[in-house]
């Protein structure tokens, strides 16, 4: 981060971007408070005025992922021709994030899996798959799916296999092989023609 961005940050904005900085790519329980104190370039009051308490900094960090990653599907899908083309368009753009050097996987997953059950944590991984699931049920219904909660449940069950196999694979095929199961599910659940 540069010197002059930092300085037109809030302490707030610079924890949320060194927590989604050093949490995605070593994880919540490996990264100490510390650390994104250093990283922010903050006093250790600011973490605590701001968040109270490193769960909130995670929920935090996961609630602006959410709503950064929600708004990238939601434009992707905007910029389709149909419906059916527009859960393409979101499956590309999860394709497109797939393939950056730094991807590694849903942030939810692995949030969740390094925390107990319950908790704010499991609260915001829980808000992102009902969003992701509404917005899938969504064009799903405006495609015609005679099921649009069936439809929508297989595309985020394709999403998440396809956001692991994308963390541990590393194969640049994924992201289209990804397309091609998620256009079958289509041709199988959606009324020709489209």
């Amino acid at each position: 981060m540069t010197m002059a961005l930092a300085e037109k940050q809030s302490p707030r904005e610079r924890l949320l971007q060194a927590a989604d900085q050093l949490f995605y790519a070593e994880g919540i329980q490996s990264v100490g408070i510390d650390r994104v104190i250093e990283r922010a370039g903050v006093a250790k009051a600011s973490l605590y005025s701001s968040f109270g308490s490193k769960e909130e900094l995670v929920r935090a960090y996961l609630d602006e992922r959410h709503q950064r990653l929600l708004a990238r599907r939601r434009r992707a899908a905007e910029s389709a021709d149909s419906p059916a083309n527009a859960i393409l368009a979101m499956f590309d753009q999860m394709g497109s994030e797939m393939k950056r050097p730094e991807y590694n996987g849903c942030a939810f997953s692995r949030a969740t899996a390094e925390t107990p059950e319950g908790g704010v944590i499991n609260d915001a991984a829980d808000r992102w798959r009902a969003d992701i699931l509404a917005l899938y049920r969504e064009y799903a219904a405006a495609a015609g799916a005679s099921d649009p909660n069936g439809l929508a449940i297989q595309l985020r069950m394709l999403a998440d296999g396809g956001s692991q196999a994308g963390k541990l694979d590393r194969d640049p095929a994924l992201p289209g092989l990804l397309r091609q199961a998620v256009q079958a599910l289509l041709d199988a659940e959606l009324p020709t023609p489209r």
